[in-house]
């Protein structure tokens, strides 16, 4: 099956031309069948790779397909995939949950009237396109054995987020109504939520910012090593240093930057919370399976470039940490569900940054893997409400839902007890084997690292709370709310099994007496064979498991006395403290800082240089000033062509006497 893994890039790629070319004309019924099935598919062809690589302990496996390009003697890029325990693990994540994603979605797009008929989305066939498209991507990203292939899936990920965040291109930018602070008191005011389509620019845009360091580091690491793969890089990587010091530092910064854009840390994170303005299952696969987890497959894929930069790891390690912290203040006070969920992953990101940054790459990874998990299962919750409740997707509209929609109540809490880091889920056991990694490497860290944990339980219940809880804050939407389709409660059913269990993959050995399979599984993939070494006594380790614990059921019980006992409390802190609140409620106002500084400033000096260059030189000198110049002198040479042969005779006898006269009188 390793030699067949080129089957899981073409199978979505065939499901993007089939339902490209034909979708419109077979009909939505038959694209909602092929789309999901390629996917399916290609995880089968995943699921026979793990096999065989489990068989061949981890051994990695090039398949060459073709020479991509060669220029000269030097520069020379095949197509070749790289099969080895870190790519199979991207690949079972991506078509896995990718696949569920893609049945969520044949019953998400499709609305039925109350007398049961179906009523696809006019761009039904579009839509699988692109997802499809989106899938495979992500999959050329991981597969790739060398850094251009990486470099071509980064991009095709970023056209695809463009594509599928700016879906629905024909909706407008929405209002979001004021947060009301009670009586004799002004509400706090929002900003309103982008468009679709401006939504998608902005993702567009941002992530270029970031792909310019990723390119740079790419063409570094060519001009240092005179060559792209990756095996190649890290066996001459340890023989760099000796010889130039700041090189592999330079490499690494700089293909952070990328990672900053794809995977949404501090400063290039605004674009992920506006993504969500595209279709549910567009910010599902966005979270929990392919874009935003491209920096960190790509950082633990570089970990013998980055094991060789302290300095800049530890650089990756403070942004991560900072960023968890960061973007889990603003979930605190957020009033769209979907937002609450996106800077969840905002914050879960720099969990897996932390992570890495101190070494723990098997760590980020198993957190990459159980957040996959319990991120699409929530994200597709919202939409199972969203879908239920005509669009409406502001908590403070919502309320008693849990009674009619049981399944999709059920599932949200279970995804909410793994994000929240409840004993036993998955999040559990990830996200606490981070933070005890990081404790060993600085207490800082750490500190916010459970600051953060504890934010988390909190506004993670709180949404629950608002949403499934209490009593119905908008009766005509209540009324009229039902439980979904076996599409949709299927997957979310599914994703719950595995935010539960996901754990198994990584019980802390130190405590219970079981192998370590995730850090097992990706040993192979460190060129050293080895991570950093983290050894902590088996008393600190059950104490700071303890204290995640505590924490976590701390911030849920914190939650449940705000939004069920005392549902005023929220109300009232807010009215004391408003000027942070208003803070928060307007993430600090980095978008309008953003606007101010770098839009404004740049529609400026592009007004500047249209009136300065373009009209002032360009226009005046070339396109208005060089025609009049030629127009004037043909004008002035035009009045010599008289038409009377007496004036070419008197102009010929004058030239003939000048020439005369100047060879008799030289």
């Amino acid at each position: 099956m390793t030699q067949l893994i080129w089957l899981v890039i073409a199978l979505p790629i065939f499901g993007v031309l089939f339902n490209g070319i034909l979708g419109r004309r077979v009909g939505y019924k038959v694209v909602s069948i092929v789309g999901p099935l390629v996917v399916f598919l290609a995880f089968l062809v995943g699921v026979g790779a793990f096999f065989e690589t489990m068989n061949r302990g981890g051994a990695p496996v090039t398949v060459n397909l073709w020479t991509w390009a060669t220029i000269g003697k030097t520069f020379n890029v095949p197509i070749n995939l790289l099969v080895d325990p870190l790519s199979v693990l991207m690949v079972l994540v991506v078509t896995g949950v990718g696949f569920l994603i893609h049945v969520y979605a044949t019953d998400y797009m499709v609305h039925h009237d109350e007398n049961g008929h179906a009523h696809p989305d006019r761009d039904f066939s579009r839509f699988f396109t692109f997802l499809n498209l989106f899938i495979a991507s992500m999959l050329i990203l991981v597969l790739g054995d060398n850094y251009l292939m990486m470099y071509v899936g980064w991009e095709l990920v970023g056209v695809c987020s463009y594509l599928l965040i700016g879906f629905w291109y024909d909706r407008s930018a929405q209002e979001q109504t004021p947060i009301d602070l009670g009586p004799d008191h002004e509400s706090v005011k929002l900003a309103p939520l982008l468009s679709p389509a401006a939504s998608g620019m902005k993702a567009f845009i941002v992530n270029r910012i970031g792909d310019v360091g990723f390119a740079l580091g790419v063409f570094l690491i060519w001009q240092t090593f005179g060559t792209l793969q990756f095996d190649k890089v890290f066996y001459s990587a340890q023989f760099v240093p000796q010889a130039s010091p700041t090189i592999i530092p330079w490499i690494t910064f700089l293909l952070f930057i990328g990672a900053m854009g794809k995977s949404a840390q501090i400063p290039l994170y605004v674009w992920l919370p506006d993504a969500m303005a595209g279709p549910t299952p567009v910010s599902a696969l966005i979270h929990a399976a392919t874009m935003v987890t491209a920096g960190v497959y790509m950082i633990v894929r570089s970990n013998a470039l980055y094991a060789l930069s302290p300095t800049v790891s530890l650089f990756i390690a403070t942004i991560g940490a900072l960023t968890a912290l960061f973007a889990a203040t603003i979930a605190l006070v957020q009033v769209d569900l979907k937002r609450i969920l996106a800077y969840s992953t905002v914050s879960q990101l720099g969990y897996m940054f932390m992570a890495v940054g101190v070494g723990a790459y098997s760590s980020g990874m198993f957190h990459l893997t159980t957040h996959a998990f319990f991120k699409a299962l929530l994200f597709l919750g919202a939409g199972s409400v969203m879908h239920a409740m005509h669009d409406v997707i502001d908590i403070r509209r919502m309320g008693g839902l849990k009674d009619k929609m049981p399944h999709t109540y059920r599932t949200f809490v279970i995804g909410g007890l793994a994000l929240a880091g409840f004993p036993l889920m998955s999040g559990f056991f990830s996200k606490d084997e981070i933070l005890t990694k990081v404790f060993e490497f600085s207490p800082i860290l750490w500190t916010i690292g459970i600051v953060t944990a504890g934010l988390t339980a909190f506004y993670t219940f709180r949404a629950i709370f608002l949403t499934f809880h209490g009593h119905p804050r908008d009766q005509h939407l209540y009324d009229h709310a039902h439980e979904n389709r076996s599409p949709i409660t299927v997957a979310l059913w599914i994703l719950a099994i595995l935010a539960i269990f996901g754990g198994l993959l990584g019980l802390p050995s130190a405590v219970i007496p079981v192998p370590h399979l995730m850090d097992k599984w990706l040993q192979p993939i460190f060129v050293s064979h080895e991570e950093v070494v983290h050894h902590l006594s088996l008393l600190k380790e059950l104490v700071l498991l303890s204290t995640s614990a505590v924490v976590a059921v701390g911030g849920i019980g914190l939650a449940y006395f705000f939004y069920v006992v005392n549902p005023t409390i929220p109300q009232n802190l807010a009215r004391q403290t408003r000027p942070l609140f208003n803070l928060l409620a307007n993430k600090y106002y980095i978008d309008e800082i953003y606007h101010e500084v770098f839009v404004n400033s740049g529609l400026n000096f592009a007004k500047n240089m249209a009136f300065g260059v373009d009209r002032l030189i360009i226009d005046a000198v070339f396109v208005d000033g060089l025609p009049k110049l030629v127009n004037s002198l043909g004008q002035l040479l035009s009045r010599l062509q008289s038409g009377y042969i007496r004036d070419y005779a008197l102009a010929t006898f004058v030239g003939v006497l000048i020439m005369v006269s100047y060879f008799f009188l030289r």
